[in-house]
């Protein structure tokens, strides 16, 4: 392998690469455009949960029941209604997702120390929000229902809970969304970003006639590869400098590791992404095909397979064993380690070695498929 080679196919798709000024811009401005549309719209908290009341008993202690559903935070009582069919009218509607209802017999029965029951109406249409809201409203008629309001009046003793829970949450103590979504959002960015950058690159000399003047130059496939990868692997670089940044001053995401462990890692990921675009361009010689093949297969199983959005356990198993051959879940684990956790390679040598093999495996599989295009 030649040195100078190297370093002529370098330059040569650096210089195509800064002529393009409008296509330059759009790759380092595209990881902030995710990050930032991302990180605040795509939100996995569930609080303020819009709620209609239906207060059949309208007594003191019916009322007190209402104040606790309007006192936390995920829950916003919209209005009170008098029939079953506003409640209804608005569910169809979408404009509120839960009602609670108190049935007449709510106070007598509190003071006759039976069991009271209430009716939650939950809209379904969206499984896992209403999954949810019944969860936090189990969660607050348990500690309610250990209140001095609904003990039983006529021994006047409030029962002692059997289990005295201290909650401790590691890593993520505000439990906010986007400590979790940002991280791994970053590693989806650059498979994306990084696998769109290559794609097109061998399938343009195809087109252009550009190809058959580098056929005859003593260049070889291995050197004109990592040629074309060093001169994108500046831009991902740059990419991911960016979304670490936006990350960090503007979602304000914990940062508890090593930075040399992140910076190694993503360079590896870089790595095996830009030799996967590659592979893709010299799969085909068309650049639609090219870049219609690597939204393909960098896209959908960046956000599909990778534990982003959808975890992974709940897959079926047929699907988590697909999931193993996806190098951005991987990246993702990494990431979530170092920001949230601050764990090292003890911990994450196990996806450092994929990643390091799958890059190699790549860089082999793109050089054979261009010495078969070549012949």
């Amino acid at each position: 392998m030649s040195y100078r080679r190297l370093r002529a196919v370098f330059v040569k798709e650096l210089h195509h690469i800064t002529r393009d000024r409008l296509s330059l811009a759009m790759a380092l401005a595209t990881p902030l455009m995710f990050l930032l549309l991302f990180g605040y719209a795509l939100s996995l908290d569930v609080d303020r949960i819009p709620t209609l009341v239906y207060d059949r008993d309208q007594t003191p202690q019916s009322r007190d029941l209402i104040r606790q559903f309007e006192g936390s935070r995920y829950f916003q009582v919209r209005r009170y209604v008098d029939h079953y069919s506003a409640i209804e009218h608005d569910i169809n509607r979408s404009r509120v997702l839960m009602a609670l209802v108190i049935p007449p017999d709510y106070s007598s029965n509190i003071a006759a120390g039976r069991r009271a029951a209430i009716q939650i109406i939950l809209d379904g249409s969206d499984s896992n929000t209403a999954s949810i809201a019944l969860g936090y409203v189990q969660g607050l008629m348990r500690s309610y229902a250990v209140a001095p309001e609904v003990v039983d009046i006529r021994r006047g003793q409030m029962p002692s809970p059997p289990v005295d829970a201290r909650l401790r949450v590691l890593y993520n103590s505000s439990l906010e969304s986007k400590n979790y979504v940002v991280p791994g959002l970053i590693a989806v960015i650059l498979q994306i970003i990084a696998a769109l950058l290559t794609s097109l690159t061998i399938a343009r000399e195809w087109e252009t006639g550009a190809m058959e003047q580098l056929l005859s130059t003593p260049l070889r496939p291995a050197e004109m590869v990592l040629g074309k990868m060093f001169a994108y692997f500046a831009i991902g670089l740059a990419d991911a400098t960016i979304a670490v940044v936006v990350g960090l001053l503007i979602f304000q995401v914990p940062f508890r590791g090593s930075a040399v462990l992140m910076a190694v890692s993503t360079c590896i990921f870089l790595f095996g992404a830009l030799f996967w675009g590659i592979f893709v361009s010299a799969a085909t010689r068309n650049q639609l095909q090219a870049y219609q093949l690597g939204i393909l297969s960098s896209f959908l199983p960046s956000f599909l397979l990778s534990g982003f959005v959808y975890s992974i356990e709940n897959m079926p198993r047929a699907i988590q064993a697909i999931t193993y051959i996806v190098p951005s879940r991987y990246a993702m684990t990494i990431l979530k380690g170092v920001f949230l956790k601050g764990v090292g390679i003890d911990v994450l040598w196990g996806e450092f070695l994929f990643l390091a093999l799958y890059a190699t495996a790549v860089f082999f599989l793109a050089v054979r498929k261009l010495n078969q295009k070549i012949a």
